[in-house]
């Protein structure tokens, strides 16, 4: 890793966002390639791996879902009861009867917890290794997130398409936020762009505000090429727009976009909302880019729920429960089979996960039952990636509370993603103080292997 010094004084340290506004780094000519490939240098193993990640928008609860306590009181174990499924020894909620047609090609991780407790904390804890907020922002990662890694340190590797995209966001404070996007205090060069819905609803920005490192495209892709050539605007822009507007604008993308050359049936197979999106993340995916992420909002029919956040004060967990499984099920099992049918199952590697888990024990309100955010267990499937498969690794005690076996952590999920796309997870990168700080200081989960 080299250093920029400040002309003001040897031991100062020249804002490397500086120069990225002009779109060059300006010390003896580095182009952002160039820095992006002395960067790299030691910390990628080039390959052509991808990562799904699934992200399950709220906290969902383990208990109703991948980690049952059927022999619980009542207080804990709620209404839901396991079902076999073809793979001895995982058993999952009877409501996801197409899970259970596809454990052999997935393994479940009942033993992750952390200790933030907070959604965006979560977030940040979860998709960064580290709960720390970005000081002036309600909800954005000091460290950079594990996209925006994959952004800055893959940057040199990709022909045609962006290393990693989002694909929906929430709206939090005004701007859409995905997970595992913020660039932390890396300029926001490396920030991962969110398409919303559609190609033509892609956004290369999620703060106007932030002017100076990049374009804020709040309108549609259909006109945004002909307006940009008509724009002082453009100039403006740091190489990383330009390459990221002309890859939206043409190319491989827009062919990843177009659901309508998807076999009929294959679409179907996905269902609407949701599943189009996680279709898009397959075709993107395959089509080159290394990292998707995509929401699973936790909506349903005659539910009110919008999210996984189930406490009883919002709505009821049973009934958000009974109208979302269905779609999950459907949607995480095709997914899961349609790798393996496109010959992605060794390549891409599918990470279903949410922030945490829930309260072991039931709250009540008003009729209402309930869980509380819970850090301390969650579950979490993982498929695809050329892992094994069938197996379940960890375990919680017996009310769903606490790792029992095999404890994991967040840091440890990380470390996996970054070996299947071929980052060294121990590789070192200055933080603003200039201090080397490893991108995650967790192990690759080897009984994944």
């Amino acid at each position: 890793m080299f250093q920029i010094e400040d002309a003001a004084g040897p031991n100062g340290w020249l804002r490397r966002r500086e120069f990225l506004r002009a779109g060059f780094l300006g010390l003896g000519g580095l182009t952002l390639s160039q820095m992006c490939q002395l960067e790299a240098q030691g910390a990628v193993t080039p390959n052509d791996a991808a990562v799904i990640l699934l992200f399950v928008h709220g906290g969902p609860s383990h208990l109703e879902t991948y980690d049952l306590k059927p022999h619980a009181s009542t207080e804990i174990r709620g209404l839901f009861r396991p079902i076999a499924t073809n793979t001895p020894g995982i058993d999952i909620c009877e409501h996801l009867p197409l899970h259970a047609q596809a454990a052999h090609r997935f393994s479940l991780i009942r033993s992750c917890s952390h200790d933030e407790a907070d959604h965006f904390a979560g977030h940040r804890r979860f998709l960064s290794g580290f709960g720390k907020l970005k000081p002036g922002f309600g909800y954005e990662s000091y460290y950079p997130q594990v996209g925006a890694v994959v952004n800055r340190l893959l940057y040199q590797y990709q022909k045609g398409l962006p290393p990693a995209i989002a694909i929906n966001g929430v709206v939090v404070n005004g701007p859409d936020y995905a997970a595992g996007i913020s660039e932390g205090y890396w300029s926001s060069v490396y920030r991962v762009p969110i398409v919303n819905g559609r190609l033509r609803d892609a956004s290369l920005t999620v703060d106007p505000s932030r002017l100076g490192d990049r374009l804020a495209l709040r309108t549609g892709l259909d006109r945004l090429q002909r307006e940009l050539q008509n724009s002082d605007t453009r100039e403006a822009m740091d190489a990383f727009n330009n390459r990221a507007v002309d890859i939206l604008t043409t190319g491989k993308a827009q062919a990843a976009f177009d659901l309508t050359q998807e076999d009929p049936r294959i679409r179907d197979k996905y269902g609407d909302g949701d599943g189009q999106e996680v279709l898009t993340a397959v075709r993107l995916v395959e089509a080159g880019v290394k990292f998707v992420t995509v929401c699973s909002r936790g909506g349903g029919p005659g539910s009110n729920a919008h999210n996984w956040d189930d406490h009883a004060v919002n709505w009821d967990l049973n009934g958000a429960m009974l109208a979302r499984l269905p779609r999950y099920d459907q949607i995480v099992s095709t997914v899961i089979n349609d790798l393996y049918d496109r010959g992605l199952d060794k390549r891409v590697l599918l990470v279903v996960t949410g922030e945490f888990g829930r309260t072991p024990r039931l709250e009540y309100r008003d009729g209402r039952i309930g869980r509380d955010h819970w850090p301390s267990a969650m579950s979490i499937l993982m498929a695809g990636g050329g892992i094994r498969t069938g197996q379940v690794i960890g375990a919680t005690d017996n009310i769903g509370a606490r790792p029992s076996a095999h404890p994991l952590d967040p840091t440890d999920i990380l470390a996996t993603i970054y070996r299947h796309l071929g980052i060294n997870p121990e590789h070192h990168i200055m933080d603003p103080g200039g201090r080397p700080i490893a991108l995650t200081t967790g192990k690759p989960i080897m009984e994944l292997y």
